[in-house]
Parts: structure tokens; C-alpha cells; sequence
């Protein structure tokens, strides 16, 4: 996987999707979770380092990256935490490591909550899990999503790399921004971008928040320390025992879980800096 392509595919209920290893068989087991609008690309640097201790797993949810788009596709989040509890039987991992970002948090939290996925540990990096979410420009998209999958190819062209770009403060190297707007140029690839955006409604996370107390693993919660937005702030509005709540002693096991500041600004900064990130989920892994 030096040039990250995903080699193998699995047919899910919601078409195929295409993942990757890395590592060893035998060694603990990470899976990494994506957001949007993004893929399994963004976590190749944190993969390669976590692959020196740990079989890593990544993947492209139904939508995005490799994975099939199709128009009238299914990608909501309830889709997607489905899949990734099919995926996980398919792989035959009973209790792995998962280190979800962004959209990736809900879907690995609606897997846990309502599918019955277990993990041994989990860590939430930047995860849309608190109501209300989404940006302004997010929310004016996904309510008009029909009229700007008509924009003209090289204007949405200059949208989806300007919207990438914003993730990140000290900004993206030509060749990775690239290479995340790559899926979402072309045929396919402009109408499943905002296919994703118009699909993405809160009440799949207001069906789990009041639910988060049950969590009775180890839990990192990462946010961003000056994100536009952050929950932070907002994280004693999270039910008691909850993972971001304090951190609280959590009521179902006894275990411990806690929330941490990433020291930039920007969601994706830490794209740049794929050793710390590393660091701090090797931290919470083990």
C-alpha cells in the first residue's frame, strides 16, 4: 500500500467497499474511520506508524474514496454504521481498537449503540456526535444539494478543494488535496458529493446522544482546542457517565474514559502532522 490503494473489496448491503491491512496478522487490531468528505486517505500516516505494533484496518464507507457511488445511493449514517457492523463480522473481529474522525465518530457510535458492535477501546477524533452540527455552508448545501449538483464541473471543482482545504490551518500539500478531491470530481463523483451532504441529517445522531452514558469502554474524545464550533465547551451537556462528561466513571463497567484538546485550530490539521496524531492514539491504544 505505498501509494494507498485499497486491494480488496467487500460486497456490502450498500455495494462494495474497498479496504486495506496493514501490520501483522495476530497483532492487535485498529480500525480507522474516516469523515467526510473525506476517505481512508487521511489516515495513512497514522496507519503506517500504528502498523509497527497493531494489524491495522481501513476502509472506504459506501460513498466515498473507492467505494461505490451510485446514484439513489444510500450513505446516511445509519447505512453506514451497518455496514461497518457487517464489515467487522466479514473481518472477523470481535473486540479491535477503533479510532473514528468526524462523521466516522457517529457511525462507529450508532454501530456500538445500536448494532451491538464491540470494541476493545475506542478514540473519537473531532466526532460529530452533539447536535447541533454541521456549518452553515454544510446545512445551505444539503438543503439545496439538487441545484449545486448542477454547478458547472470546474466551479464545483474549485468548491470541493476549497471545502477541503478549510479543514486544515497550516493548509494541505498540493498532491494530498489532490488526491481527496479526486473521488469527488467527474460523472459519479460530483453527484455523490452532494448525495453525502444531503443525506447527512442530525436526527441519526439525536437517535444515539441520550445513549452515550452507556458506553462502557475506554473512551478518547479529541477535539480541536479552537474549532469553529467545537463542542467543547459544550461537553457537560453530554448525559452523566457519558465519554466526554468530565471524563465521568462510566456506570455500565469500570473503566475511565477522557476527552483531550488537539492544539490546532482546524479539524484536519492534523493531517500535517501525522506523528503526533499517531502518539496520541497510541496513547489510548495500548
Amino acid at each position: 500500500m505505498s501509494e494507498w490503494q485499497l486491494t480488496e473489496t467487500f460486497r456490502s448491503t450498500s455495494g462494495d467497499i474497498r479496504w486495506g491491512g496493514l501490520g501483522q496478522p495476530g497483532q492487535d487490531p485498529v480500525v480507522l474511520l474516516h469523515g467526510t468528505p473525506f476517505s481512508s486517505y487521511v489516515w495513512r500516516g497514522v496507519a503506517r506508524a500504528l502498523a509497527r505494533r497493531h494489524q491495522v484496518f481501513v476502509w472506504d464507507m459506501p460513498g466515498y474514496g473507492e467505494s461505490q457511488m451510485s446514484a439513489d445511493q444510500d450513505v446516511s449514517l445509519a447505512t453506514q454504521g451497518r455496514v461497518f457492523t457487517e464489515l467487522l463480522a466479514h473481518w472477523n473481529l470481535e473486540e479491535p481498537l477503533v479510532v473514528a474522525h468526524d462523521f466516522g465518530g457517529a457511525v462507529s457510535l450508532r454501530a456500538h449503540l445500536l448494532h451491538g458492535a464491540r470494541y476493545r477501546a475506542l478514540a473519537l477524533v473531532d466526532p460529530v456526535a452533539l447536535a447541533p452540527w454541521g456549518s452553515p455552508f454544510f446545512r445551505l448545501v444539503g438543503e439545496h444539494s439538487d441545484v449545486f449538483d448542477q454547478l458547472p464541473p470546474a466551479l464545483h471543482r474549485a468548491l470541493v478543494r476549497e471545502y477541503i482545504s478549510s479543514a486544515s490551518s497550516p493548509g494541505l500539500h498540493p498532491a494530498v488535496l489532490d488526491r481527496l478531491a479526486l473521488p469527488w470530481l467527474g460523472e459519479v463523483g460530483q453527484p455523490a458529493f452532494y448525495r453525502q451532504i444531503a443525506q447527512a441529517d442530525q436526527r441519526y445522531t439525536d437517535e444515539v446522544q441520550e445513549r452515550y452514558g452507556e458506553i462502557g469502554i475506554p473512551t478518547l474524545v479529541c477535539w480541536a482546542r479552537t474549532t469553529p464550533g467545537s463542542p467543547w465547551r459544550r461537553a457537560t451537556s453530554w448525559p452523566p457517565g457519558s465519554p466526554a462528561r468530565g471524563w465521568s466513571r462510566s456506570s455500565a463497567q469500570a473503566t475511565w474514559s477522557r476527552r483531550t484538546r488537539l492544539p490546532n485550530s482546524r479539524p484536519c490539521s492534523w493531517l500535517s502532522s501525522r506523528n503526533r496524531q499517531a502518539d496520541t492514539v497510541q496513547e489510548q491504544t495500548g
